[in-house]
């Protein structure tokens, strides 16, 4: 499988960015997809899922400012990031999920400054 993310980027405070995620393999394949993210010295933590289903889970400290949606037609997962903090910034993966394995598409970087 190939993720492909974009839509990273350099925003101020209060702004908005929007990543998306294309899956080389049909994204109903996997039981869920979604992104984490990798600030500097910290581990890599989850940002949002959605499951086949397109029920959203999202980390505490994303929930009502992020939205994540899925289009099966295009096989992509997108992101949408509003009322972006400092701390939101850091590497964005991209990740498919299926029961007993997990796989990652390369980075795109969110930088947020205040």
């Amino acid at each position: 499988v190939q993720l492909q993310a974009s839509g990273g980027g350099l925003v101020q405070a209060g702004e908005s960015l929007r990543l998306s995620c294309t899956n080389s393999k049909s994204i109903d394949s996997y039981n869920a997809m979604g992104w984490y993210r990798q600030a500097p010295g910290k581990p890599r933590e989850m940002v949002a899922l959605i499951d086949r289903g397109g029920r959203p889970n999202y980390g505490d400290s994303v929930k009502g400012r992020f939205a994540i949606s899925r289009d099966s037609a295009k096989n992509m997962v997108d992101l949408q990031m509003n009322s972006l903090k400092p701390e939101d910034t850091g590497v964005y993966y991209c990740s498919a999920i299926l029961i007993g394995s997990q796989y990652w598409g390369q980075g795109t970087l969110v930088t947020v400054s205040s």
